[in-house]
């Protein structure tokens, strides 16, 4: 019987005298059908009676991870048979919680009942009760399976002589009882550690003992040590990795040269921020041929961690390094961290080298890894390097003149690069990046934006060709690797983005499958939009976030087929795994850690937590920096639009804060998923993400790191990008010739510019009719219609974007012109009632301009130019009485079947006669044509409209 499992073989390496696997006990309960009991269990996989102990041990481990449940019979049963559902709980501050499936399925509801005797990351099984009231599935509680908390931070409270902790982590939404006697005793409102001594029951709270007094709330630092103790991140190292430290050489040995290419004549760098202290890589270039020799050095860290020790555990454990404003929690101790294994200058170090012969094309064309020793020449900035290439700076080119040679073919190769990651489409998207600047008491006294040059994409090129070398290295020998994979986009997430895009006329190419490229010239096409980082923001968040697996699906961002971590050894496990991996391999051997898979979630998951954790520290630094500025009105930009209000960007300071629902005016918002935005029921107003608002600082909340603003104004009137026409001189005179306009060609005019009596620069978006006057009239056909004397009459709302006005008078209107024109204004009319959102905003604002121009012209324009403007109105009127003369001349001149209108009523002029008085006004229309009218301060484009 014992042969029959499927896994005797593996269970026979384990132990001398192996057990059932769990996976055949699962399989003899699934084909029995019903519950067994110990005993019966016990006959059926015969096990004698010296085992018994041990067996009843495995089951006991199989019930505490949930693959079996033992019922109120004491009779073992498959959870699935039960209808039994397992998963981790996630707790809400407001007392009710969800499961996280672990199938993968919808979350299940937990309500505040369930949730009295769970805490949030308790791994449980429930059983589907039934739906709530918003028809979610709602869990009922059957057994919790592991306990999430043994250790919580918190504030304490004191109430009627009754000691309490609030949980810093507002998911934790009990509050802990402290048991009387301890040894801590602490003071109202300071910060502490508690050891959960009793877990809660449906009767009673979690009880706890006070095990550390952090200190009082205020504290400099104190921010990090809560941040650590919430998030469970190690920060102290183990006694045994301790010991392992202490017993490390200070320096390169002698011995350590053994195996190894000497590299210490090279002229490598090290190019990092001014505040680094741990360097993992250092660079050289050369030219080789007709391409470059690219030599990427990085520690090796594996020289000195070896697999299974003390330290080895402690950076598994860790993770990665954790850099939280003005203290880093290191992955290695700091001999290791920013002694041996940092590439320091003029010492010898120890590396691992990716040395690369990469062509003009940007294609790598061979690369080889070795182990090597180096020399770092010398430590360079990205400021410096910035300086030296870009800037010009004489001075720094002076100081770095030895390197200048090295440093200039980097920079060419980077060059290369840079047009190959074009080629192939990696996405790119500008985001900006902030640094705090702190006083002497450890608290923000500013935050300024952190501005990226060249320096730094000249080194991150150089690592993407590095890691990409490594991949290909391991992929070809077949070896597992832990690749840096990036999903591509959901179908669920590519709906909404492309529902999106429409309401702004764009389009997202590649069909069901786009690739980065895809999205690459989508963000190429909108950069120079008002309205290109609310498109940025919505293209970045529809993708998936990246993550460490033994399953190659590439890296769809960087649009590489594989794509591996293996250029920061110091501060990221998974780097240190490829680096033990290409040493195998050379050996031609193979490096087995373990389960790659769980690996490779354990990694994802300190990766988060490092990223959870300095947000929360920023959020205290930011409200402790605002405190102070409570009532003060600040600009911002919407960042995030939720169901409950929204996220508001300041300018400047770069500081997110919550602007309520409640607080955006009397209506009734409702909150559209799709179209990012908050609209209004009754008013119609809307706020949509990256919409300008003008806010009021009304609070602050330490205890949550909440900041919360009043809306005064907004959403802010958003200046539309204006075409401005190109004026050319007048040609040259000639005789006047008829010319006879259809509805087809004056709609082809959308825009134009009309001198005004006292304001030169006057400027007027003319939009096109309404549907029922798809087809305005056709001029008269004595006219002499030139493009830049035509003035289209303005319309109530923006329908379509304002086209460009023609340099040369309309060509005659042949029947295949004819055709095309009327299909292009059938097209037109059919995608305008489609506007989008934003040229309501424009309008709004382009209204304005036009009354204060308005306005501005009334008041300077004088009464003699009043009068002639009406007797040019009164001359003008009169053959408009009997213009059915010279429509009929025009109709005979008009192919058969086109319709002419008659001429526009006295009531709404013409927008011939709109030019002519303006003309009679200001100056004749030739000589304003031979001589542009002054612009104030602003810039003419092909479009006729000004830009700001």
């Amino acid at each position: 019987m014992r042969l029959a499992d499927p896994f005797h073989e593996r269970e026979a390496q384990k132990y001398e005298q192996p057990l059932p696997s769990r996976e055949y006990v699962l399989q003899v309960l699934a084909e029995r059908g019903v519950p067994m009991v110990f005993d019966e269990l016990a006959v059926a996989l015969d096990i004698q009676s010296h085992e018994r102990e041990h067996f009843d041990r495995r089951l006991r481990a199989m019930e505490r991870e949930g693959q079996i449940v033992r019922n109120r019979r004491d009779a073992y049963l498959l959870p699935a048979k039960a209808d039994l559902i397992k998963g981790r709980v996630e707790g809400h501050p407001d007392g009710f919680g969800f499961l996280r499936r672990d199938d993968g399925g919808a979350d299940i509801f937990l309500g505040p009942k369930e949730m009295r005797e769970l805490l949030h990351g308790d791994r449980v099984l429930v059983r589907i009760a039934g739906q709530d009231r918003r028809g979610r599935p709602e869990g009922k509680l059957v057994e919790v399976l592991e306990r999430a908390n043994t250790r919580v931070v918190g504030r304490v409270i004191e109430e009627h002589g009754v000691m309490i902790v609030v949980p810093e982590n507002r998911r934790l939404a009990q509050d802990i009882l402290i048991a009387p006697g301890g040894r801590k005793k602490p003071q109202p409102g300071q910060i502490v550690t508690v050891e959960l001594v009793e877990q809660p029951t449906q009767v009673t709270q979690p009880i706890g003992r006070i095990v550390e007094v952090l200190g009082n709330y205020a504290d400099p630092g104190m921010e990090i040590e809560i941040a650590l103790r919430k998030h469970d991140l190690p920060f102290e190292f183990s006694a045994e990795a301790k010991a392992e430290t202490r017993k490390l050489p200070a320096a390169v040995r002698k011995k350590d040269w053994a195996g190894r290419e000497d590299l210490t004549k090279l002229a490598l760098v090290t190019i990092d921020g001014e505040t680094a202290k741990d360097f993992d890589d250092a660079v050289y270039c050369e030219r080789q041929g007709k391409g470059y020799r690219l030599i990427v050095a990085i520690a090796d860290v594996s020289h000195y961690v070896g697999a299974g020790n003390g330290l080895d555990k402690d950076a598994f454990e860790r993770g990665n390094s954790v850099y939280f404003p003005r203290r880093v929690i290191p992955m290695l101790p700091e001999k290791l961290s920013n002694g041996l294994c940092s590439l320091n200058p003029q010492v010898e170090r120890l590396a691992m080298v990716a040395d690369m012969a990469i062509s003009m094309t940007g294609d790598i064309k061979s690369y080889r890894f070795y182990p090597a020793v180096i020399w770092s020449h010398a430590r360079l900035t990205y400021t410096q390097v910035a300086a030296a290439l870009y800037d010009k700076d004489p001075a720094v080119r002076n100081e770095l003149a030895a390197l200048l040679p090295h440093l200039e073919n980097l920079d060419q190769l980077f060059r290369v690069l840079l047009k190959a990651r074009a080629k192939r489409g990696a996405i790119d998207f500008e985001t900006t990046e902030t640094r705090m600047i702190f006083d002497d008491n450890g608290k923000i006294a500013q935050i300024v934006p952190e501005v990226r040059n060249d320096a730094h994409r000249l080194i991150e090129e150089c690592m993407l060709a590095a890691n990409v070398c490594a991949s290909d290295f391991l992929a070809s020998r077949e070896h597992p690797a832990l690749y840096r994979v990036h999903d591509s986009p959901s179908e669920d997430k590519l709906a909404k983005l492309r529902e999106f895009l429409k309401e702004f006329g764009l389009g997202l190419g590649g069909g069901d499958e786009p690739r980065a490229g895809d999205f690459a010239k989508l963000l190429e096409q909108v950069k120079d939009r008002p309205d290109a980082q609310l498109l940025q923001t919505v293209m970045l968040r529809s993708l998936k976030q990246a993550m460490y697996s033994p399953d190659n699906v590439g890296h769809f961002g960087l649009a590489y087929e594989s794509y591996t971590h293996f250029t920061s050894p110091i501060r990221r496990y998974p780097d240190l795994l490829i680096h033990r991996g290409i040493k195998a391999a050379l050996a031609g051997e193979q490096y087995r850690p373990g389960d790659w898979e769980q690996i490779g979630l354990h990694c994802s998951m300190t990766e988060r937590r490092a990223d959870d954790a300095t947000r929360d520290v920023v959020a205290f630094l930011k409200c402790y920096f605002m405190q102070d500025r409570v009532g003060e009105i600040f600009t911002g930009s919407v960042s995030a639009v939720v169901s409950f209000g929204l996220f508001v960007a300041l300018d400047d300071i770069f500081i997110e804060g919550l602007l309520h629902i409640s607080d955006l005016g009397s209506d009734y918002f409702h909150y559209d998923e799709t179209r990012h935005a908050l609209l209004g029921e009754r008013t119609g107003k809307q706020f949509r993400l990256s919409d300008r608002v003008k806010v009021q600082l009304v609070r602050v909340d330490m205890a949550t790191n909440k900041i919360d603003f009043r809306l005064i104004e907004g959403p802010l009137a958003v200046e539309k990008p204006v075409a401005v026409v190109e004026e050319t001189p007048a040609p040259a005179p000639r005789r006047a010739r008829r010319t006879t306009r259809t509805a087809a060609d004056k709609a082809a005019v959308e825009t134009v510019v009309v001198a005004a009596p006292a304001a030169a620069s006057a400027v007027e978006v003319a939009k096109p009719a309404r549907k029922a006057r798809a087809k305005p009239a056709a001029a008269p056909a004595e006219e002499v219609i030139e493009p830049a004397a035509i003035a289209a009459k303005p319309a109530r709302k923006p329908r379509v974007k304002a086209q460009s006005v023609p340099e040369t008078p309309p060509t005659p209107v042949t029947p295949a012109r004819k055709s095309r024109v009327k299909a292009a204004t059938a097209l037109s009319a059919q995608k305008a009632p489609q506007a989008s959102v934003l040229d309501d905003i424009w309008q709004k604002a382009a209204d304005q301009e036009a009354a204060a121009q308005k306005l501005a012209a009334e008041e300077a324009a004088s009464a003699r130019a009043g009068k002639k403007r009406k007797a040019a109105d009164k001359a003008e009127g009169k053959p408009a009485k009997k213009a059915k003369a010279p429509a009929a001349k025009a109709k005979s001149k008009v192919k058969a079947g086109a319709k002419v209108k008659p001429a526009a009523k006295p009531a709404k002029k013409s927008a011939a006669k709109a030019v002519k008085a303006s003309a009679t006004a200001a100056e004749p229309v030739e000589s304003r044509a031979s001589k542009p009218a002054a612009r104030s301060g602003g810039k003419t484009s092909t479009k006729g409209t000004r830009r700001g």
